[in-house]
This record gives structure tokens, C-alpha cells and sequence, in this order.
């Protein structure tokens, strides 16, 4: 809901020009807050500390609280109970007055943020890390922004993005925080852990309902449930759709199958090629990585939530049941899996690396035109839920159905051809890849990667497309930015 940054003297001097650079960092990153600005010197003058909002409701917005110490920078959202009208942040900054730097076990929610207080800058992240945020060090300032671009021309070679469920303090470094505990039941058997999963997502998404009544619709199995369950609680539903123009692609048809499923108002956006020629230098501006899956994802992302801005800002997806329920079957069903012990290591690892990878293009697509995402999937009792779930019941049978649990859990709610679809990679489902070979083609020598094939700090390109995309990045950021691309897939 809104993009955070700061720079602060870590010798306690007096900067001249800290408020002047955040005001830089915040106007890089205004497509994430585009309806208020804040941006405060400190009354010590030793930093300052700036904010970009998206006005949703009163109880979401606010992500600032400057006015006094401890100074607060709040990006996300809390489910915790609290009183009637109080805000996250200031919920924060109960929480952190009461117990301090453990105060981030207490809280249930999607979130990163910043405080200064007694001489000490911390900057925390969620267990998940939907919402991103990045700090460095360098002559003798702490920065920190929502986006690597926030930091361009402060910090140039020791920038990291703070790992989920971690803590930085300027007096400590870097520690993880034990996370939110969510009590859920121990699954009895396959039976049980189904109604259990069905719970919980129901739940998951009416908790999220409020002030939103969009889902963005791909016509995969996951956006479709969680539209059918946010149709329960509001009938006037609006689905959004992105489909490649020149391409063929199914999941437009099972989007629109759906669609007419429910009885909701379904809004498609037709991407043309040249859009997608002109917005990839964008789209390597907004992720902030080359990856080739990342960018064919931030691409589609992006333009959906051009068109849902017209509408609304806030929309429900159904990003994470893949990496909690076996999906990506490209990587959990590959040949290069050699035993269940393995596949059960590979779907962890998808997990780790998701706010690096699947969340990133997530976050930047929409962020991009500042549409809030809900992501139900992500919720803390559902996460907690799919571990003590065993991957015979997500990976199922003598046919290896992935996700069985959850198409179990909803098939009731779903259309036959959707809760029977198989998983797709986003790139063949939407129908992009194609397209993005053939444009890029246009613009790089296929045959280049043969004499380039790697990154300048060793990374190797998976395809050709990457060449392109690598160029375009090192116009726009530091050569050593690059180190906070990750691979999506772990067998390119």
C-alpha cells in the first residue's frame, strides 16, 4: 500500500542533504503511492524518512507516523484484533511500544517497515515478504527503500534485500524474528485436512474482503477460488483478465468459462505485441531483474492492473497455492527429481526464494500502478496448515495430480474443466512465450548468448531473451544491483 525509504547518519552527524536524496527516492518509487506523499527531516537533522501511500481505507492507510518518536514507516497490512478505527500503524506502534523489537512475533499480517528510535534505525519484513524492502551502508549512511531504485546514487555496491522474517538494526545487523504463530489442527487424514484447507481459505479470504471486490481471474485453478469464495461475500464481483493478442493461449477461455460460472462482470485486456516491445524496458525498470520468467510475469501483471486502476485499488490473487499445495509441475513433476525426499527439498526452496522470484513480479506488477494485492494463499493460517500437510495428499495418486488437496477442497464450487485443469508455466498459459521469442529475436542475435553466456557477476543467461533484458538492466541500475536477481526455476 505504499513505498517506505530512508537515510540516516550512522555516526549521529548532521546531514544536509538526507531530506533532498529521500525526496529523490520517494518520487522514484510514486507509481506505488500515487495519492500522498510524506517525506520528514528528523528533528535531530541526522536522517529523514519518506513515504508514497495509496488511499484505500481509513483503517489501511496512514503508513507514516512521524510526528514524535519512535518515528514509524509502515508498509502492508494487520489482522490482528484491535480497536474500532485504529490503523496498522498505529497498531504497529502499540505493539512495538509494549514489547519492543519482539513485538514482530505478535503481529499476523503482510508487512515491512522502518523505526527510528533513541539513535537506533530498524527495518523489519514479514515471515512471507510479499512486500519488498532493501537497505545498504555506505559512506557512513544507512539507506534503506521499498525498491532497489530508491537507493540509486547512495548506495552503490553493499545493498541487500532484507530476507523475510528478518530484522536489521543499525546497533545489531541482521537476526531473524521468530514469526506469527497460527494454531491450526493437526490433519487426521485426507478427509479431515480437506475441510480443514477449505476452512481456512474461506476464511483466508473473507478477512480480506473488505473494500475489495475484484479478483484478478488468469483461469487457473487458483484465482478461481478464490473468486468463487469472494463471491459468496460479494455478488457485485468483478473479474480482470490479461490475453496476449497474437497468441493462443487457454487461459483466457478458462477465465472467461469461469467468468460465466459465477455470474461476475469480467473485464479482459488484450495485450498487443507492441505493447510488449515498447514496456520491456519498463518492465525491467519496475521488477528490477532479468529473469526471463520474471519479466514474461511482470508483463502481464502490469497491464491487468492498468485496466482493474480504472476500477478500483485493491484486488484479491491467487499467487502462493503453487508453492504450498505441489504446483509448478515443471519443476515438482521434472525428470531431474529423483525421489520424494527431493521433491519435498524443491518445494521448499520455491517457497524460500518466492519474494525474490513469484512474489517480486507479483509485487511490481501491480504495484506498478499502485493497486493493492490481497493474497489469501499467503495467509499465516493457511501457510501453517500446508506444512503439516504431506506431499502424497498435494501430489497425488497414480496419475500424480498436483494441488489434489486443494482441487479436493473447492471442486464443489468450480467448473469440471477447472478444478480437472492441469498446471501450466504462467509464460504457456498466457501464451508469451512465444511471443516473447519472436519480439526479442527482432532486437538480439539468438546466436549471442553462445559468445556471452554469462552475467558480468557470473549469473548464466537461460536463454537468449535474457541478453536483452540484462543490456536494458545495466542502463538502468548498478552493475552490482544485479546480484539480487534469482532464478525462478532451479534446473535452468
Amino acid at each position: 500500500m505504499a513505498a517506505i525509504a530512508g537515510i540516516i547518519s550512522t555516526k549521529g552527524k548532521q546531514l544536509t542533504e538526507a531530506t533532498e536524496k529521500v525526496q529523490k527516492a520517494v518520487n522514484l518509487m510514486h507509481h506505488r503511492g500515487p495519492d500522498n506523499k510524506i517525506v520528514q527531516t528528523l528533528p535531530d537533522r541526522t536522517g529523514a524518512l519518506g513515504a508514497a501511500e495509496v488511499n484505500l481505507t481509513p483503517e489501511r492507510t496512514q503508513c507514516a507516523a512521524v510526528a514524535r518518536a519512535p518515528y514509524i514507516l509502515f508498509d502492508g497490512e494487520l489482522f490482528n484484533e484491535r480497536p474500532e478505527g485504529q490503523t496498522d500503524t498505529e497498531l504497529f506502534k502499540e505493539y512495538y511500544q509494549k514489547y519492543g523489537k519482539n513485538c514482530f512475533t505478535h503481529m499476523e499480517g503482510s508487512y515491512c517497515c522502518a523505526v527510528v528510535d533513541n539513535g537506533e534505525t530498524i527495518i523489519a519484513r514479514d515471515a512471507v515478504g510479499a512486500r519488498p524492502l532493501f537497505y545498504g551502508t555506505e559512506n557512513d549512511l544507512f539507506c534503506f527503500s521499498t525498491e532497489m531504485k530508491g537507493l540509486i546514487g547512495n548506495i552503490r555496491f553493499d545493498m541487500h534485500e532484507l530476507v523475510p522474517g528478518h530484522i536489521y538494526s543499525t546497533k545489531d545487523g541482521l537476526k531473524p524474528f521468530e514469526p506469527y504463530f497460527a494454531d491450526v489442527p493437526e490433519p487426521e487424514n485426507l478427509e479431515h485436512a480437506t475441510k480443514v484447507l477449505r476452512d481456512l481459505m474461506i476464511e483466508a479470504v473473507r478477512k480480506r474482503m473488505k473494500g475489495v471486490n475484484t479478483v484478478s481471474a488468469s483461469g487457473g485453478l487458483d484465482s478461481s477460488i478464490i473468486a468463487a469464495v469472494a463471491k459468496q461475500y460479494n455478488k457485485d464481483l468483478h473479474l480482470f483478465t490479461g490475453a496476449i493478442e497474437s497468441a493462443n493461449a487457454p487461459d483466457l477461455e478458462n477465465a472467461k468459462l469461469m467468468a460465466e460460472f459465477l455470474g461476475a462482470e469480467h473485464n479482459i485486456y488484450h495485450i498487443t505485441d507492441q505493447e510488449i516491445s515498447e514496456f520491456i524496458p519498463q518492465a525491467v525498470w519496475y521488477l528490477e531483474s532479468f529473469d526471463e520468467d520474471c519479466i514474461s510475469g511482470v508483463i502481464a501483471n502490469y497491464y491487468v492492473s492498468k485496466m482493474a486502476k480504472q476500477y478500483c485499488d485493491s484486488i484479491m490473487v491467487g499467487e502462493g497455492a503453487d508453492e504450498l499445495f505441489g504446483g509448478y509441475r515443471m519443476v515438482l513433476k521434472s525428470e531431474h527429481v529423483t525421489s520424494d525426499e527431493h521433491r519435498e527439498e524443491l518445494a521448499k526452496k520455491l517457497l524460500a526464494i518466492a519474494y525474490n522470484t513469484a512474489l517480486r513480479r507479483l509485487d511490481r506488477g501491480w504495484m506498478a500502478n499502485g493497486i493493492v494485492y490481497q493474497t489469501p494463499f499467503l495467509d499465516p493460517k493457511v501457510l501453517a496448515f500446508s506444512r503439516k500437510i504431506p506431499m502424497e495428499w498435494k501430489i497425488y495418486g497414480e496419475n500424480q495430480t498436483e494441488k489434489y488437496i486443494l482441487r479436493e477442497a473447492f471442486k464443489d464450487m468450480l467448473p469440471e474443466r477447472i478444478y480437472k485443469r492441469e498446471k501450466l508455466r504462467f509464460a504457456m498459459g498466457t501464451g508469451i512465450d512465444d511471443v516473447m521469442d519472436r519480439i526479442v529475436s527482432t532486437v538480439v542475435d539468438p546466436e549471442g548468448i553462445k559468445e556471452t553466456p554469462k552475467s558480468y557477476y557470473g549469473m548464466p543467461f537461460a536463454t537468449f531473451k535474457e541478453l536483452y533484458y540484462y543490456d536494458e538492466f545495466l542502463r538502468q541500475f548498478p552493475a552490482a544491483y544485479e546480484k539480487q536477481t534469482i532464478r525462478w526455476d532451479p534446473f535452468k
